[in-house]
């Protein structure tokens, strides 16, 4: 028989709940969860799952108010969403300057594809939570990671001061690197290692004398990307650096090599021209690669899509008998409420693509085709969180499949060039924030379930986190914009899926693509899954990504490989090594903050022409005292992320 479910929080209580203090600061920290995410999702091209720095930074907050366990459910609930509609946004609106059709960002377009989007997903879930949360055969192991570091933190066990800490040290060391602070940590060095001229033959055809060499570089000295790399763990990142070394110390010396039979100029910068052969030929290959990569990830998990695809319609079917359940626990908000205000959403945004095309039957089959994956696509998002948890939750990959099918739409029915590339890109924006505020959301959900929360409370929290995230992420992204070196898709920036978007919308609908790299890339991924390498999808991105960023996020492996090793050693049991996990995944959350935030705000000191000196290039001594600086902030992070998850294992 099976064991009955008991909330942590009965049913009956009289604890407070949504509280303005804790729907206040839960969108405050929306915002901030999800401006960090900006930063980090446009550098490293991934994004970290918010839940667990929101649930400790709930318990921080609102302890001192005197919160209840179900105020901190309601602000982390609110708060985490951030970085879902950050994630959504970061993989498709830069797009839109990527691929030329903006040179700046539109603020009012770009929010309301962000509210637009998140608050669809929202909605989307509202008919899928009763069925996914209740599944027993559905894992969340995020979730119920989550709930014990909250039912911990009822015991005074909050791992607030790791979070903090890190935050702290992140935004110092950024203030001290980034070359719009107080510059005096030089964050990589790179050079160019010759090997001379060689004389190549292709036999009858040509035999020539060639010259090139190899691109070299240390890893960038990022507390924020090493604290990616601690979190998804050694094997991920040597995966995503895998990428980075096939592109820059393969690819990048084979067609720098081929390049230099062409007449180059005598005093070439061979490092700026290999990060030329980087940016405009490997770039479009690693595109190729993973545009397969996504359709593999979606057809290693075709059952659990499949799955996904059927409970969404069974839970249609079946929404009337959950919408009239009385129970505080199971209360969802009204149903015919939720379809009136999808379909009142469906007005602007149909007209925001009326905007794009000019076209009417251009905006309305793009409204169609948002509204069906949307909602399949939540569904499935949901769906894959309960199974694999949101920090796997593959929302590239799906916004990538609508933005195909779109594309191909928009051409058979005579919509080409800008306004095509346009209608395509604004339908992708809207289904990836959907998925991804969907899967985040039914995640936080499950972890309400577990510690009694009410649902229709939580809903309504979440979408006053959506709403307020949208109306502020567009403004960071543009000061990110504005303050580096070749804006969003340069080298500062890369912002890979969106520069994958970017591509594949204007090589369908504009006929703009160097489709003979794409090709090779595609071939390529197509390679990788012969011989079943793991993940072509992140080997791809880490081509796309330079250098210097996929050597960091390996670093942050390799220290997480320490602790593992350490505690595998000692058979460690496994409330001991929850707590060690626990401890290093809130101190690399706690940098990656640190620095995301850090970086976001002297993006907006530069806009608004305060100017810092930058002494890494202005002084002799900084330039000689640099790099060492950058050296100490790698020992630095490592002794934390080693240190205190062991000295925290060791507690009885």
């Amino acid at each position: 028989m099976e064991k009955k479910f008991t909330p942590f929080v009965p049913e009956k209580t009289d604890l407070p709940e949504f509280t303005f203090k804790a729907v206040f600061f839960g969108a405050i920290f929306a915002v901030i969860l999800g401006a960090a995410n900006t930063y980090l999702g446009l550098k490293a091209g991934m994004t970290v799952a918010a839940t667990y720095p929101a649930a400790v930074m709930a318990m921080v907050i609102l302890k001192p108010l005197r919160g209840s366990v179900l105020e901190e459910n309601i602000f982390r609930t609110t708060a985490a969403v951030g970085e879902a509609l950050a994630a959504g946004a970061i993989f498709t609106i830069p797009a839109f300057l990527i691929s030329g059709l903006w040179n700046r960002l539109h603020y009012f377009t770009s929010t309301m594809l962000m509210l637009v989007g998140g608050v669809i997903g929202v909605l989307f879930v509202i008919f899928l939570r009763r069925t996914l949360v209740e599944d027993t055969t559905l894992p969340f192991p995020e979730s119920v990671a989550t709930a014990e570091i909250v039912k911990a933190g009822q015991k005074g066990q909050s791992g607030a001061i790791y979070v903090f800490s890190a935050m702290g040290v992140g935004a110092l060391i950024e203030f001290f690197k980034n070359s719009r602070g107080l510059q005096i940590i030089q964050s990589f060095v790179n050079g160019f290692i010759s090997f001379g001229k060689s004389t190549i033959s292709t036999g009858k055809f040509l035999t020539k004398e060639f010259t090139g060499g190899f691109y070299i570089s240390s890893p960038a000295a990022s507390p924020a990307f090493m604290g990616v790399g601690y979190i998804i763990g050694a094997r991920l990142s040597a995966v995503v650096f895998s990428g980075g070394v096939f592109g820059w110390l393969f690819l990048v010396p084979l067609l720098s090599l081929i390049n230099s039979g062409f007449q180059l100029p005598a005093n070439t910068n061979w490092v700026e021209f290999s990060e030329a052969v980087w940016k405009f030929q490997v770039r479009p290959a690693a595109v190729g690669a993973m545009i397969v990569g996504a359709f593999y990830t979606l057809y290693k998990m075709r059952k659990s899509l499949l799955d996904g695809i059927i409970r969404a319609i069974g839970d249609i079917k079946g929404g009337a008998i959950a919408s009239t359940e009385k129970s505080r626990l199971e209360k969802d908000l009204p149903y015919a409420g939720v379809v009136a205000a999808i379909l009142i959403l469906l007005i602007p945004i149909t007209i925001i693509y009326y905007y794009f095309t000019h076209n009417f039957w251009g905006a309305l089959i793009s409204a169609i085709i948002m509204t069906i994956a949307g909602f399949l696509f939540a569904a499935v998002a949901g769906y894959l969180v309960g199974m694999i948890g949101s920090s796997n939750n593959p929302i590239s990959g799906l916004t990538l499949s609508t933005l195909i099918i779109a594309a191909i739409l928009m051409v058979l029915i005579g919509i080409k060039g800008d306004p095509g590339v346009a209608a395509v890109l604004g339908v992708a924006a809207v289904v990836c924030a959907s998925s991804g505020v969907a899967g985040d959301i039914m995640q936080d959900l499950k972890v309400g379930h577990i510690l009694g929360g009410t649902p229709w409370k939580m809903e309504i929290g979440v979408i006053i986190g959506v709403i307020t995230a949208s109306l502020v992420l567009a403004i960071p992204m543009q000061w990110l914009h504005q303050a580096s070196r070749g804006g969003i898709g340069g080298a500062d920036l890369p912002a890979p899926q969106a520069g994958l978007m970017a591509m594949l919308a204007k090589g369908i609908v504009a006929g703009q693509m160097a489709w003979g790299l794409v090709l090779a890339g595609m071939l390529f991924s197509v390679g990788l899954i012969l011989i079943n390498s793991p993940s072509p999808m992140l080997i791809a991105v880490g081509m796309y990504l330079p250098f210097e960023t996929t050597f960091a996020i390996f670093i942050g492996g390799l220290i997480r490989a320490v602790v593992d090793a350490w505690i595998k050693k000692r058979n460690l049991p496994d409330d001991k090594k929850q707590r060690a996990e626990n401890t290093g995944t809130l101190l690399a959350s706690g940098f990656i903050a640190g620095e995301a935030i850090t970086g976001i705000i002297l993006a907006g000191l530069y806009v608004a022409k305060v100017k810092l000196p930058n002494f890494v290039e202005t002084t002799a001594w900084g330039k000689a005292l640099g790099p060492w600086l950058g050296l100490l902030v790698f020992a630095l992070v490592a002794y934390a992320m080693i240190y205190y998850p062991i000295k925290n294992a060791k507690k009885d």
